[in-house]
């Protein structure tokens, strides 16, 4: 997961901001599903 999409869900859990909190949980999903196979299956999606 990139940083900043770690520190802005951190920020938005903290403000119990539900629509930010869908929002940046749709576009980890969008995100995810843009990564190839190769990326997702050897975990550098994450780095």
């Amino acid at each position: 997961m990139p940083q900043w999409l770690c520190n802005q869900l951190m920020r938005a859990f903290q403000k119990k901001d539900r629509r930010q909190i869908k929002l940046l949980n749709d576009c980890w999903y969008f995100y995810r599903n843009k990564q190839s196979p190769k990326e997702i299956s050897n975990g550098t999606e994450f780095q």
